[in-house]
């Protein structure tokens, strides 16, 4: 570690850092008990295109995820983050007066573009001061915190929209933010000295770019990032509606919502400890192996009706848990494996593989989410292909010793 990062321990560090991932999730998963609000006020006539609350906001993250890199390799880590928050909490005020739904999603886009900077920066914050399995240990830490957040917001989203109603929920945001911001400004310092900073200039930016982009095993990470992003990025749009319609317990979907968070989040900490001994390809290979398990085996029982009715819920709030638990344990390792070729340009290096695989998963997980039938079988089946196709890339992946 630099001396500048010797002011914080490791684990604030830690969960600074997941204090900083979880901007994303609080701003996704705090939506989900507002959407059949949102779709009878501002959808009637389309309620399904109240998931595009979820999948707006992702989109201006990739968007965004482009600029956060380069901008943080050139200016430094902290200033971006500070200029991405303000950008967020100004676009999440927008949202909150937004009269329209096609109003509230462009502020989604935007806030999404602000969101991007403690996404992105904060991936190449922790590899200035970490590399390799070391860095995929102290991510999988950070996500283990972080996944507290998909359990609570749910479950404090609903305690806002019954106090304030469900546009307060928009300043929780601005709230939440401001406290992350805080945080950083007072107890992080800059991790990317003067001398390692790289001119804002278009030049530079493309050499970069094609340096991440030649390297195949960034390629394929993209690739497989993608995947797990569109099944999770689907589920999390689906799950609601599913909750409601074929399931009837749309008002318990907080609590079944945190539950399969938090037993999801037992994925992390464990990527944490059998990363070091097992490797990161291995551990990704064999947990979409395990889902690709799960889900055509919950396709075929629903095909063939072979799953007695009275189980056909929990079954799939144990599937809900293993598409969580995928991301566990793979999101961390994928991203770690990206940027180890590519330290010295950290920040680009995580903005091109976030943003691509980012827009892309959107690609995939708006036509998963408006798929929604009245069934499950939409959303499983495009979950167990999106595995499959996973697990070939990680296959066709150069070996090392990762």
């Amino acid at each position: 570690m630099t001396q500048t990062a010797k002011r914080m321990g490791q684990p604030e560090f830690i969960a600074m850092i997941a204090m900083l991932f979880a901007t994303i999730a609080f701003s996704i998963d705090s939506m989900l008990p507002a959407l059949p609000t949102i779709a009878a006020e501002l959808s009637p006539l389309a309620p399904n295109n109240a998931q595009l609350i979820l999948t707006s906001f992702v989109l201006g993250m990739g968007l965004g995820t482009f600029f956060a890199g380069p901008l943080s390799d050139s200016f430094g880590r902290r200033p971006v983050i500070v200029f991405g928050a303000v950008l967020y909490c100004a676009a999440a005020f927008a949202a909150y007066i937004a009269p329209t739904l096609e109003t509230m999603l462009l502020a989604r886009v935007v806030q999404g573009l602000g969101a991007a900077a403690p996404r992105v920066v904060s991936l190449a914050l922790v590899r200035d001061l970490y590399k390799g399995r070391d860095m995929a240990r102290v991510v999988s830490f950070a996500m283990m915190i972080f996944t507290l957040v998909p359990a609570i917001a749910p479950l404090a989203a609903t305690g806002i929209i019954a106090a304030f109603g469900w546009r307060s929920i928009f300043l929780a945001f601005v709230i939440f933010s401001v406290i992350s911001l805080t945080w950083l400004m007072l107890r992080q310092p800059e991790t990317l000295t003067p001398e390692n900073r790289r001119p804002f200039r278009a030049a530079p930016l493309w050499a970069a770019l094609r340096e991440v982009l030649s390297h195949r095993t960034i390629a394929i990470s993209i690739g497989v990032q993608t995947l797990i992003f569109g099944a999770l990025f689907g589920t999390l749009s689906s799950a609601q509606p599913i909750f409601e319609v074929p399931f009837g317990r749309g008002p318990e979907f907080p609590l079944w919502f945190a539950l399969i968070a938090v037993c999801a989040g037992f994925a992390s900490p464990l990527n944490a400890v059998l990363v070091g001994r097992l490797g990161m390809r291995y551990l990704i290979t064999r947990t979409l192996i395990g889902q690709i398990v799960l889900s055509g085996s919950l396709v075929a029982l629903t095909l063939t009706g072979a799953l007695p009715t009275p189980l056909v819920f929990p079954a799939f709030v144990m599937w809900m848990i293993g598409v969580f638990a995928m991301a566990g344990l793979t999101l961390g390792n994928l991203n770690a494996l990206a940027l180890e070729p590519v330290g010295h340009i950290a920040g680009m290096a995580a903005s091109v593989t976030g943003a691509i695989a980012t827009i892309l998963a959107v690609a995939l997980a708006v036509p998963l989410g408006l798929a929604f039938d009245g069934t499950i079988l939409p959303l499983i089946t495009g979950v167990a292909v999106m595995a499959a196709i996973a697990l070939a890339l990680m296959l066709s992946m150069p070996k090392d010793k990762s």
